[in-house]
Parts: C-alpha cells; structure tokens; sequence
C-alpha cells in the first residue's frame, strides 16, 4: 500500500489529492481517492471566452497552498506518512505549471520524501483506475479525449506494466488541427454560448434533430481515408460559423438552436465513434476506454455502449475533467516502478509546454 499527494496545475484548475494504493490482487491495483480538492478558474475566464495563461498562472499561485492543506486535511493524513508527491509537469501552459511543480519540491524537499513528474495525458489514462470495481482487461483501446488533446491508444498490458514511453507507443492516431473539446467550445461560442461551450452544446441538443445539418466528418473513413485513425475538426468549424450566419440573416437561428446543437454533437461523435470502433476491430481488444473532459458527455457515453463491441470503461464524473487525483494514480504507478526522483535529482525538475 501507498500514499500519494497529487498536484495538478497543467490548465484552468488547481487540484490536489491524496490517493491510497493497494498491492496487485487478482483484481489488479486498486487507486482510491482519500480526498480531492479542486479549484476551477472557468468563472475568471468567462469574460474572455477560453483560457488566459497569465490569469490562470495567478490565480494557481493564490490557490495552491490553501488547495493542497485542504486535500491533506480531507484525506485525514499527514505530510510524513505521504510515500511520494507526484505532479504534472507537462504538457501544459508553461507558467501553470511551474506552479504546481514549485510547490510540490517544496513540499518532498521539506518532508524528504519521492518526487514523480507526470505527463498529464497519462494522468487522464490512469483516471478510469480511480474507484474502478471492474478489472479491465486488456489489450485495450484508449480513447483520450479533452479539450486540447484528442488521442486513440492502442494498450496491450495492465498498468504495472506500462514503461515510460507508453504513451508514444501506445499512440495510434490524434488529430490534425483541433481536438474535440476545442470544436465544441468554439462552435458554441459561434452560437453565443458561454465558455466552456461543450456543456452548453449537450444541454441544448436535447429534442434537437440530429440529421438537420449535413455538418462535415472531417477524414471520414471512405475512399483513400478509409483505414484513417486520425481526426480533423477544422472544417466542422467553418461549417457552422457559415450556417449560423445564413440562418441568423434569415431570421430563422433560435428556432434552429436546439437542431444546430444536437448536428454539432452528432458529427463529432460520428467522428469518434467511428475511429476507435475501427481501430477496436483492426486490433484483438477486450476493453473500450474513453477519459479526458470529452468522456462526460451523455450522447457519447449511451452511443459508445450501444455501438461498442466489447465492454466499454469510463472515469467517475468528477475524474474527467483535470484533477489531483489521477496525478496521484499516475505518480503512485511510476513510484512503485521504482521512478520517484530524491532531491538531489528533483530540484533539478523543469515544467515543459508540450
């Protein structure tokens, strides 16, 4: 068993947790959340329509500490009986993260304890481990879906043993241009819907038709694109900055809403659905994974389990989106391969951007 302090500071939210590990079982590792607590900057980047590095960088400086104190005090733990500190120290807006990385040297620095760097993507693989009651099996296709990142994975073992370069093995497509958070929030903000849009879109889709706009699948799986695992959502984009300009010189936009959404969501969905299936039938696999803020959407969650053949595996709600405690899982397996830093290599520890 093992104690591990997460920190997450990659984006908009400052999060903090303290996971316990069990020992593998036939049941595999379990990661349980003894607290989570976060703080989410999406009111401070309303007015301004998306993230705004400087404001977020800020605000993770006024919020880490009382963050951090607040998750160790929930967890009912002490710093000496942590085993290791685990942050994100990549990929990610550069002075956000060296945020969450500064303080986290200070705080193995200061109780001499491991320090493990994550990559925040394999902080979202590692999420649907959080509470999970199943065993997945494996191999197993991972689709990693968030805001800036829009990956397929392709896994064949347990975590255990996952190396450190499992995430550009493991990769199979991505996107070329935006990812699929990015097409949902700018869309929704071509709609006047508030930032983050992606909420706005699922919420208004319902009793919408989907089939009412023909909006593009961009690299749809026919004719030279047919085998095709990657995806393109630039041209949706466009696609529906011109609808809505015509239906809103027609007069016609708020009768059209709730159609406009529910077609948005439909081509984008189609887009997943459609890659991971494939890449699910190219490959043996015996699990479905999908994680990342995109994860909780409810039209992607009921599709996948109709359409899927295998079983499909999603993060609790709240381990969607950005958070500590899928820091910590990732921490808590790298330090168990034995990975944590001592302090002469870890005040050595930079943040990087991509």
């Amino acid at each position: 068993m093992s104690l591990v302090l997460g920190i997450e500071t990659s984006c908009d939210e400052c999060s903090a947790s303290v996971v316990r590990t069990s020992a593998p079982a036939s049941t595999g590792t379990t990661y349980e959340p003894l607290s989570t607590s976060t703080f989410s900057q999406i009111e401070l980047h309303i007015p301004f329509g998306g993230v705004v590095p400087e404001v977020a960088s800020r605000n993770h400086l006024e919020q880490i500490e009382p963050i951090v104190f607040d998750a160790m005090k929930k967890a009912g733990v002490d710093f000496n009986a942590l085993d290791g500190i685990a942050v994100t120290n990549r990929p990610g807006l550069i002075g956000a993260l060296l945020v969450g990385v500064t303080a986290a040297k200070a705080v193995a620095y200061a109780r001499k304890k491991p320090l493990i760097p994550v990559h925040h993507l394999e902080g979202h693989l590692m999420s649907v481990f959080l509470n999970q009651p199943k065993k997945i099996e494996f191999p197993a296709v991972f689709l990693l879906v968030s805001g800036g990142h829009t990956n397929l994975h392709w896994i064949e073992k347990e975590p255990v043993e996952w190396t450190l370069d499992v995430l550009e093995k493991s990769l199979i497509g991505r996107s070329t241009d935006d990812a699929a958070g990015e097409a949902f929030d700018k869309t929704a903000k071509v709609m006047g819907f508030p930032y983050p849009g992606g909420k706005w879109i699922d919420q208004n889709s319902k009793g919408g038709d989907p089939k009412a706009f023909a909006f593009p699948r961009g690299l749809a799986n026919v004719g030279k694109n047919k085998d095709s695992l990657d995806f393109s959502f630039s041209g949706l984009k466009t696609a529906v900055m011109l609808q809505v300009q015509q239906l809103q010189t027609e007069g016609t936009f708020e009768a059209a809403r709730a159609d406009l959404c529910a077609s948005i969501q439909e081509a984008i969905l189609d887009s997943l659905l459609t890659k991971t299936l494939l890449l699910a039938k190219q490959k043996p696999t015996r699990s479905l994974v999908i994680v990342g803020g995109v994860s909780a959407n409810s039209k992607l969650r009921a599709r996948m389990a109709n359409e899927s053949p295998v079983p499909v595996y999603y993060p609790e709600l709240q381990y969607c989106t950005d958070n500590g405690a899928m820091i910590a899982a990732a921490g808590a397996l790298r330090l168990s391969q034995g990975h944590g830093l001592q302090s002469n290599e870890f005040l050595r520890l930079n943040a990087y951007a991509i």
